[in-house]
């Protein structure tokens, strides 16, 4: 006799993101697995009288949202510290950080985009020294590869400041930092265990009400894997969590013997981070030719022979190793190390200016591209992309379409620019270009199926079926049938992981 189910999830139009993508009515869930997929009376019968029935009243279902790169205790950082994200401009954004100086120490920012501001300018230490002049405060940038500081902030750090990183105006620093510079900053501020306790727990409600069910968190911070185990020891961590560790803590994972996979059903270790280059927005992603508004072409933050030794070592381990790089050069120097090794499924983090040579490269050696898609917000007409690198590299950038094609496995994650995956997919399907486009079954399956693969998990997750973990999210309005400009204004109604509901809006 077949046992009955836990939990039954009915009326439903569920979407399996199988390929062919499958629609059902119901999915029933049993030890936190689903164990049958199908029409509601199909489902039905394995309902039994302890079973935990829930009528979804016509939401679209699809697996939960698995985000392959972010910065969980950056998020963390934006709920409890001050959030820059909207702020319209210079004034507005000093403006609150002067209300977020309640407490000592340090004030923080998090979040601010200057392409979106009349004045696209940093915000600078002149800024800075109005919310104070007898504390340090430091305002980060969206991408986190520009720190804006005060004139405390720069007494401060003096002697751990590299002086190519800051930048300077007549001879005297402007508070921009970037890079190594902006490092002497993050190690100043970084937060102890409870802090971090603090930041995780809030980032984990934010993603959860967005529909993600795991998240590849790049882990800097060296509280973050210990905190990340407690909460899972203690029962309290809802997400299922891959810690990409910095390349800094290579040495420490090789004594304990860690290997990529490691882990329990909730945390895992999965691969060893590092930079190649910076980013766009701070004129340091590294580009075969200069900026168009730049007397540069970027910043090699790792060089491509160190970067080719790390890698044969981080395989030779048994590690995935991933890799960001961000301009053509960059992404051509990952490329030239990942081809002398065997084997890992490695990554590249963003790969956004992508030749065509380097799209075919990719294909070939199986390298997953760990994309974001909110990235195309910079790439419209006359936007930031443009302004930095001309009208024909900005129609090069995040070429999705041109990479499907090409049989590379593509895998969405968010960089916590926002964290919200179907902001994500609107970006996506509405891009501006033809080679940087996905319709809606694509993109969803970068941001679930991509996510799982990117993470040796698509045996346990990124689709419906049984056997596979209980993870879903449910959502008010279908992405495929609202205009697709108004994909990120769809509400999560669930969120299931292991077949338990842990963030419902109901």
């Amino acid at each position: 006799m077949t046992a009955p189910a836990d939990r039954i999830v009915t009326n439903v139009e569920g979407h399996t993101l199988t390929e062919p993508d499958e629609t059902f009515e119901a999915v029933a869930i049993r030890d936190g697995r689903i164990v049958r997929v199908g029409r509601a009376e199909e489902v039905r019968f394995l309902e039994g009288v302890e079973t935990d029935t829930h009528d979804f009243d016509g939401a679209t279902l699809l697996p939960g949202f698995v985000d392959a790169h972010t910065h969980m205790d950056i998020l963390g950082r934006r709920q409890v510290e001050t959030d820059l994200g909207d702020a319209s401009g210079p004034r507005e954004a000093v403006s609150r950080l002067q209300v977020g100086a309640e407490d000592d120490g340090w004030i923080l920012g998090f979040g601010y985009d200057e392409s979106t501001w009349e004045a696209s300018r940093y915000l600078t230490r002149e800024d800075l020294d109005r919310v104070s002049d007898d504390r340090p405060v430091a305002a980060f940038r969206e991408d986190l590869h520009v720190v804006s500081v005060n004139g405390v902030a720069l007494d401060r750090l003096e002697a751990d400041l590299p002086d190519e990183d800051v930048r300077t105006e007549g001879g005297e620093p402007t508070g921009v930092l970037v890079e190594s510079a902006l490092e002497a900053v993050t190690d100043a501020i970084a937060p102890d265990a409870d802090q971090t306790r603090e930041y995780l727990r809030a980032a984990q409600s934010v993603a959860l009400d967005r529909g993600v069910t795991a998240v590849h968190d790049m882990i800097r911070n060296r509280h973050v894997p210990g905190v990340y185990r407690e909460l899972d020891l203690a029962g309290e961590l809802d997400l299922r969590v891959r810690l990409n560790y910095w390349a800094d803590f290579l040495d420490a994972l090789e004594a304990t013997g860690a290997r990529t996979n490691h882990g329990s059903d909730r945390v895992e270790t999965g691969a060893i981070k590092t930079y190649t280059d910076g980013s766009i927005g701070g004129r340091t992603a590294k580009l075969s030719r200069p900026y168009a508004d730049a007397d540069t072409d970027g910043t090699w933050v790792r060089d491509p022979d160190d970067l080719a030794v790390l890698v044969e070592r981080v395989a030779d381990g048994g590690f995935q190793m991933a890799a960001h790089a961000i301009g053509d050069a960059a992404i051509e120097a990952v490329l030239d190390a990942y081809e002398d090794t065997e084997g890992g499924r490695h990554r590249i983090e963003h790969a956004e200016l992508l030749t065509d040579e380097a799209i075919e490269r990719l294909a070939d050696a199986g390298t997953v591209v760990s994309a974001q898609p909110n990235f195309h917000r910079w790439a419209r007409p006359n936007g930031l992309y443009e302004t930095a690198l001309g009208p024909e590299r900005r129609a090069r950038t995040n070429r999705f379409a041109a990479l499907r094609d090409a049989g590379v496995r593509l895998a969405f994650g968010s960089d916590c620019m926002p964290l919200d995956p179907l902001f994500g997919v609107r970006q996506a399907v509405t891009a501006p270009e033809s080679s940087q486009r996905l319709s809606v079954t694509e993109a969803l399956r970068a941001y679930t199926l991509g996510g799982a693969y990117a993470g040796f998990d698509e045996d346990r997750l990124g689709t419906v079926e049984p056997g596979k973990r209980a993870d879903l999210v449910a959502l008010a309005e279908s992405p495929w049938e609202v205009p697709d400009a108004t994909i990120d204004d769809i509400d999560v109604v669930a969120t299931l992981v292991g077949g338990e509901i842990v963030a419902d809006s109901r």
